[in-house]
């Protein structure tokens, strides 16, 4: 075997260690949320609707969150390998104050967010919404706004735990949290023993209470562990300022950034929508499945991220640009099997999503899922490369570049080929595509001239 070979294979084996626990607890939330669809639509069709509008406002606010607080991960990493290579207590101390500071900002976060869920949901009366519609969300935004704060302290230790290369209990906690979800789902709509019959509501009490027993066990099970108990503080009042400004600084454009692809695919959503309920349903169905497929994307993209933090931590640009050359490999690897299945079997890919009658909007779907089979070697490298930017601290230089590719190429190349070019929902996507890939291309471009400026930066420091 080539060495080459040899060597990718070898860091293939190792990124898979933590990227594998980190997409399969991805897949796991994307069902957590997909049990909640369920039981709304098994109430009727308003109760769908109007737990659809909050589940939006709350996984919108919810995603930015998360993005405040997923340099952490990064930080921890960097500071672990600090702390193997030289054994000092400074790097102890370093990730003690890494835990109370992700802490503080989740905390801020999560109050700040859940006033401004409740706040939201009063406003979106006035965006066109149907009022019967609103009215019936807003019982559900009460429900869901305190679990905010739950939900980003669980996404702050679990930083802290994948920094610390610990991911184990993540993928136990978040798959027993599916099936916790839909108990307590029934129960609290049904009022099944002596709960009460919360009807819709229920479902948003239900998630705040799948999120703070989910941080109860991942808080505990880290106490357990004999490596990360010592530097897990909770003692957030002795937090260095210093150190939350550093982690709010490169967290607030991470959560823009999030903020920004969830805006932008939604400006999609409602071009296609356009063009009819048919196209709608069409770009549905295949964004769903582009989504599931994605969260492979975000394993790759955080485990190779936080490897790039360690090895620059200990001076390793050689394995760090190699970490690179893997993910992408492994990513495309693993497209190239999707893309196989969506263009051989198009029609079984999609046959959970439509009827037998439908044959309008299977036949876009089918269209869409070819083009959806290239545009996601794109989405995976774009993750990647912003993942690779957050191991470089570039979490401004990620913004700007998606900013560039989203909104500058992305949506007016969408708005060409859908209505100029006459081709509607397949131009749209071809638009879609075309973001992506010059996103992708920009990132990836920005991290290897990144790496490329380190060598000079040591010398000059040395």
């Amino acid at each position: 075997m080539p060495p080459a070979l040899t060597r990718l294979l070898t860091d293939s084996r190792a990124l898979a260690t933590l990227a594998v626990p980190l997409a399969l607890t991805q897949l796991a939330q994307v069902a957590l949320t997909t049990t909640d669809t369920v039981m709304m639509g098994l109430i009727g069709t308003e109760a769908l609707a109007a737990g659809g509008l909050a589940m939006v406002i709350f996984n919108q606010l919810r995603t930015m969150g998360v993005g405040l607080v997923t340099a952490v991960g990064n930080q921890v990493a960097a500071a672990d390998a600090r702390r193997e290579k030289d054994g000092s207590a400074q790097a102890v101390a370093e990730l003690r104050d890494l835990v109370r500071a992700s802490l503080l900002l989740a905390t801020l976060a999560g109050a700040a967010g859940a006033v401004l869920m409740v706040l939201v949901g009063h406003a979106v009366r006035w965006l066109g919404q149907d009022p019967d519609v609103v009215d019936a969300a807003q019982p559900v935004l009460y429900a869901m706004a305190p679990g905010l704060l739950p939900c980003l302290w669980f996404q702050a230790i679990r930083q802290f735990t994948v920094g610390m290369r610990r991911p184990q209990a993540l993928l136990r906690i978040t798959l027993a949290s599916i099936a916790v979800n839909a108990g307590l789902n029934w129960v609290f709509i049904h009022g099944t023993w002596f709960f009460p019959d919360l009807g819709l509501p229920g479902i948003g009490l239900a998630t705040s209470s799948v999120y703070a027993l989910s941080f109860l066990a991942l808080y505990v099970s880290a106490r357990r562990d004999e490596r990360l108990a010592p530097l897990l503080s909770l003692s957030v009042w002795k937090t260095r300022p210093a150190t939350l400004r550093r982690l709010t600084g490169l967290g607030t454009p991470i959560a823009a950034t999030y903020g920004s692809e969830a805006g932008f695919f939604s400006v999609v959503a409602l071009l296609i929508g356009s063009f009819g309920t048919a196209a709608l349903a069409a770009h549905t169905a295949v964004n769903q499945l582009v989504y599931i497929v994605f969260q492979i994307a975000v394993g790759l993209s955080h485990a190779a991220s936080l490897g790039v933090s360690r090895e620059l931590a200990l001076g390793n640009t050689a394995a760090a640009r190699r970490l690179q050359q893997t993910a992408l490999a492994c990513a495309a690897a693993v497209m190239a099997v999707v893309a196989l299945v969506y263009g051989t079997v198009p029609e079984l890919v999609l046959a959970p999503f439509f009827d037998t009658g439908n044959d309008k909007a299977t036949d876009i779907a089918v269209q869409l899922l070819l083009v959806a089979a290239v545009l996601q070697f794109f989405d995976c490298a774009q993750n990647i490369g912003v993942g690779l930017l957050r191991g470089l601290d570039d979490t401004k230089g990620g913004f700007r570049v998606t900013l560039v590719g989203y909104w500058l190429v992305g949506l007016p190349a969408a708005a060409l080929l859908g209505f100029a070019a006459g081709l509607d929902t397949l131009g749209v996507w071809l638009g879609l595509l075309t973001g992506l890939a010059t996103t992708a291309v920009l990132l990836l471009r920005r991290f290897a001239r990144g790496l490329e400026r380190l060598p000079a930066a040591e010398a000059a420091a040395a």
